[in-house]
């Protein structure tokens, strides 16, 4: 069945990841899949866009379904094969609503993040306007104590209950994104202590990114927030 799946994937991408780690899970190896470099342009390649005209990555589909939006991706994944590999969503209607928000408040943790980082690439620091990189960085850090308060009272290892779900799996390469980036674990202990919980997990080790294997040293952007 997972040879009819395409998949293609940018190193590093968060939304990437999210779908990697959903197929492992679900025991779906061997897909079709190629990873194509940011660097270069690939993601606006021809096949690329025969999939996802938005030319953005991930690029999914199965058989003659596409679904490109990485958290649409993991659902779709999850309905179709529910009865294999791990289950990913509660049957307790608590803990479901308690997933699927925690799943979905994730993207703005995301966001604030992509905030931080893409304005320091995309401006040389010379250019950058400070009241932006206040507000940027305010923002996240904001954000990242919210986050330390959800941990400090989960019931567990987990983001949203006492199991692995669709919530960690949205969750967790943000968090990997951040430490990956310099976020000081001793400033976010509940994050670190999740980051480092999960990263060990089976099906995170085995679609860890691979540029950041070639060099795995984490870089300082973040090491003041």
């Amino acid at each position: 069945m997972a040879q009819d799946m395409t998949l293609l994937w940018g190193s590093g991408s968060p939304p990437c990841w999210r779908v990697m780690i959903t197929l492992e899970e679900k025991n779906l190896q061997g897909y079709n899949s190629k990873m194509l470099a940011f660097e270069k342009m690939e993601h606006k390649s021809q096949a690329v866009m025969n999939i996802n005209p938005r030319g953005q990555l991930p690029s999914f589909k199965h058989g003659s379904n596409v679904v490109n939006e990485s958290c649409g991706a993991c659902l779709y994944l999850e309905s179709q094969f529910k009865s294999q590999g791990t289950k990913l969503i509660p049957d307790c209607p608590a803990e479901q609503a308690l997933m699927y928000q925690r799943m979905f408040e994730s993207l703005t943790l995301g966001q604030k993040m992509g905030d931080v980082i893409y304005y320091n690439w995309k401006f040389p620091e010379g250019e950058r306007h400070d009241s932006a990189v206040k507000r940027n960085k305010e923002n996240l850090i904001t954000e990242l104590k919210l986050w330390e308060g959800y941990l400090q009272k989960a019931s567990g290892s987990f983001v949203a209950g006492k199991d692995f779900s669709l919530a960690d799996i949205i969750f967790f390469p943000g968090v990997a994104y951040l430490f990956h980036f310099g976020l000081c674990e001793e400033r976010y202990p509940k994050l670190a202590a999740y980051y480092n919980c999960l990263k060990v997990r089976p099906s995170i080790k085995a679609s860890w990114p691979p540029t950041w294997l070639e060099n795995p040293k984490a870089q300082d952007m973040l090491k003041d927030f």
